[in-house]
């Protein structure tokens, strides 16, 4: 099995997210959208693309979070926050991943800056896929500020 490796600047973002069925999640994040295995045990490391999904079950309090239990998803329509997937070609993955399984809520659909739509992992967490159609190739609009680098400072 592949090691974690060593972060380039000092930093890696990783997706956590808690399931009901872990082995059932790992699946899903390897099977259909085509991640591999970096660590298994009682958290699962999926590698995808350049990030990590982080699989784990839900729990109560720790003392570093003495307030927070996680769980799973209870009401799929009500989101806080989501997985965001950019791909070049999301007419090739959308066919793809929906011939291995999964289940978007629409096709993609044109928006202003991307085509895009939605799928749901099986604990419901909610994942977008997008693809820039802004013909800068930059799927950022022009009035947001240019955005620095984690650890850049002068």
């Amino acid at each position: 099995m592949p090691e974690l490796s060593s972060p380039p600047a000092g930093i890696v973002l990783a997706h956590f997210i808690v399931s009901d069925d872990v082995e059932r999640s790992r699946r899903f994040y390897t099977e259909v959208l085509g991640g591999r295995v970096v660590f298994s045990g009682d958290v699962t490391y999926v590698a995808l693309a350049n990030t990590w999904i982080i699989i784990n079950v839900g729990g109560g309090p720790t003392d570093d979070k003495p307030s927070v239990t996680l769980e799973a998803p209870r009401d799929p329509d009500r989101v806080s926050s989501f997985l965001n997937i950019r791909v070049k070609d999301i007419h090739a993955v959308y066919a793809e991943w929906s011939a291995r399984g999964a289940q978007f809520l629409t096709p993609p659909k044109q928006h202003q800056y991307e085509i895009r739509c939605y799928m749901r992992d099986p604990d419901g967490h909610l994942i977008e896929v997008g693809q820039t159609t802004d013909p800068g190739g930059d799927w950022a609009p022009a009035h947001w500020p240019p955005a620095e680098r984690a650890g850049d400072s002068e």
